[in-house]
């Protein structure tokens, strides 16, 4: 059945989905949508209120359990060249594929046929892109997968209801647009003036210095007080307008042991944060605070407060470290930690509330965010039953913004969506590395920058990482060290570095002068889900000025021109 069609688009073989299937149904065509009555009892409506917008209702009733999910199949959808994959948190990803591609040897959750949110569908013929994706992402998890071959995708998109006793998926929004990158935009607007809470725009860029690329675990008081005077020479020597100073992962014990600092840090945070402040910079730490170490003090005094697997009663294993390399910490195992449960509530609560208030925290680095939005009733057990695995993510999310008040809050690891109206800035794709290919390397920048760039300044700022500067420890070219700065740096969103900037060379430190310098007043990919090997950014200044990147993804090789043809910087 034919029901409609954007830029010669068309969604054929429309079929109703209860819990991820198409169930044994007879469907009845109303004036403006389908009605499926099931075999099993009750029935599930399509309502098509169609216009330049077309926006989909799907509901239920007479189901006799609650639904799992609830959402539609396009079983021939026609004319599409290429989708969007769409990823649901920051190390995901989210690319371009072709109709047909298969789920391949991708991790589970990053392959081409799984998708979140929205789809960006590019016409076989013309120019532009037909956006379908869902508006409201605070209460459920939307997902999509891609089936189908290059004649004809299939697409099912769904709702994941996780058994609350909602019978209504989310608003699904339909639209077309000339352009593949303002098709996005206008799908973050629709995302912005749906979501309950506002989204958090910080007044200026976020920038600064993060200890994680250059010290990684290996951090101790000394050597943080020392790159600490480095980065205050820095910035008094330069002008540079460089204002956070974070203390990323290495000064816990275990994960879960939140209130707890290593020897290495005799002194405790609090009078390490105050040196930072009376340098002038904003004080940062790093917390994971949904994981939970089998070897942490919190796991031994209470392992009721860690999420269990429904099937066999046990903690469910997040992440396992079981050979030779520990990740710093002792713990082979990492839980989830039940935010659902009252006293693991008030110990989250305790710690923000001491980082911010007593330690004098005034930007956090949350990581590992995802682990609270994983998994829904048919897997885990939280404490509190009956609530969506969003729900309980949000839970989270408002204790943390509750508790640290107006601070920064930079979200890692992090569902991109549900985090809207919380988070100040939200990492946007992996760890950068210290490689141009492969895992944990510059592939994750090169791809996830431009197809999240529709989110940045709209819905929170965006943080591609931080950009590596030193001469050293590394297998990057010159060029390839300049490429992925000037990406980085003219997105005109978050912008930090790890290395000594006492160790500088001249022509790393003007590069990053000129960076910091910046004020971007948009920043766009205008060859965007083309297929084009070549990665073209351009960053609109305050000033009016442009300045225009163009990217080679093999060599790493790059020019950037400003409004008159002259290299810049």
């Amino acid at each position: 059945m034919s029901m409609f069609g954007k830029s010669g688009i068309t969604f054929d073989g429309v079929q109703p989905l209860l819990d991820g299937v198409v169930p044994a149904c007879t469907a009845t065509v109303l004036a403006n949508g389908i009605e499926w009555t099931l075999d099993g009892g009750g029935s599930i409506v399509l309502t098509v209120d169609d216009g330049e917008v077309t926006r989909l209702d799907v509901s239920a009733t007479g189901l006799g359990e609650a639904p799992l999910s609830l959402g539609l199949r396009f079983d021939a959808v026609a004319g599409v060249r290429r989708y969007l994959r769409n990823g649901y948190h920051s190390w995901d990803g989210s690319f371009f594929a072709d109709p047909g591609t298969p789920a391949g040897d991708a991790p589970p959750g990053k392959e081409p046929t799984l998708g979140f949110a929205m789809t960006a569908l590019v016409p076989a013929e013309g120019q532009g892109a037909v956006v379908l994706g869902f508006d409201r992402h605070d209460r459920f998890q939307n997902r999509f997968r891609f089936g189908g071959d290059a004649s004809a995708m299939a697409i099912d998109v769904e709702t994941l209801l996780d058994r609350t006793g909602a019978t209504s998926a989310e608003n699904l929004l339909l639209y077309a647009d000339a352009d593949v990158e303002q098709a996005l935009i206008r799908w973050s607007g629709h995302v912005a003036a749906a979501s309950p809470t506002l989204p958090r725009l910080p007044e200026k860029r976020i920038k600064g210095w993060c200890s994680w690329y250059n010290l990684y675990a290996a951090i101790t008081e000394e050597n943080i007080r020392e790159h600490l005077a480095a980065a205050a020479t820095y910035r008094d020597a330069h002008g540079a307008d460089l204002d956070i100073f974070l203390i990323d992962d290495g000064f816990t014990p275990e994960m879960g042991d939140w209130l707890d600092v290593k020897p290495q840090f005799a002194r405790g945070m609090k009078p390490l944060l105050s040196e930072i402040a009376g340098t002038g910079f904003t004080p940062g730490l790093w917390i994971a605070p949904f994981m939970v170490g089998n070897r942490s003090r919190l796991y031994a005094e209470h392992p009721d407060w860690v999420v269990r697997e429904k099937a066999t009663g046990t903690p469910l294993i997040q992440m396992a470290f079981y050979g030779e390399f520990r990740w710093h910490k002792r713990s082979e195992e990492y839980y989830v930690l039940d935010i659902t449960h009252p006293d693991a509530e008030a110990y989250i609560r305790r710690v923000f509330r001491a980082w911010a208030h007593d330690w004098g925290a005034r930007y956090f680095k949350t990581d590992f965010m995802f682990f609270g939005a994983e998994y829904g009733p048919d897997h885990v057990v939280w404490h509190e039953a009956g609530l969506s695995r969003i729900a309980i993510w949000r839970k989270m999310g408002s204790i943390i913004r509750e508790e640290i008040g107006d601070a920064l809050w930079l979200g890692c690891g992090c569902p991109l969506w549900a985090s809207v109206g919380l988070v100040d800035a939200i990492r946007i794709g992996r760890d950068v590395g210290v490689k141009w290919s492969g895992d944990q390397s510059a592939e994750s920048l090169l791809r996830d920058q431009a197809t999240r760039n529709h989110a940045a300044g709209r819905l929170w700022q965006a943080d591609p990482d931080c950009i590596l500067l030193r001469d050293r420890f590394h297998d990057l070219t010159d060029a390839q060290v300049k490429s992925l700065a000037l990406l980085a740096g003219l997105s005109g969103g978050v912008l930090m570095t790890s290395d000594h900037l006492g160790e500088l060379t001249p022509d790393r430190a003007r590069l990053l002068d000129a960076l910091a310098a910046l004020d971007v007043a948009e920043c766009r990919y205008p060859s965007l889900g083309n297929g084009e090997a070549s990665i073209v950014q351009r960053a609109m200044l305050a000033d009016g000025q442009t300045l225009e990147l163009r990217l080679d993804p093999e060599a790493g090789e790059s020019q950037c021109t400003d409004s008159a043809g002259a290299i810049w910087p």
